[in-house]
């Protein structure tokens, strides 16, 4: 099971957190697919704490983040 941890905007629609099968090959890409949400929208996508790339395969029991680029003052 990969677990996915939603922030800010990406959460409407979509709740905090989403699960997925772990298969062999998933990645970020995949995942993003999925909740349709586009590449450009990602400020930060961690894996486990980590910077990670989207096309990096991932593994059963990771935790991703995702956060969109966040406007503040």
């Amino acid at each position: 099971m990969i677990k996915v941890k939603l922030f800010a905007d990406f959460r409407k629609d979509r709740g905090k957190e989403v699960d997925f099968e772990y298969f062999e090959g998933i990645n970020g890409k995949f995942i993003l697919e999925k909740l349709k949400i586009d590449e450009k929208e990602i400020a930060v996508f961690l894996v486990n704490g980590k910077n990670k790339k989207l096309d990096e395969p991932l593994e059963d029991g990771d935790v991703i983040a995702l956060f969109p680029p966040i406007a503040g003052g």
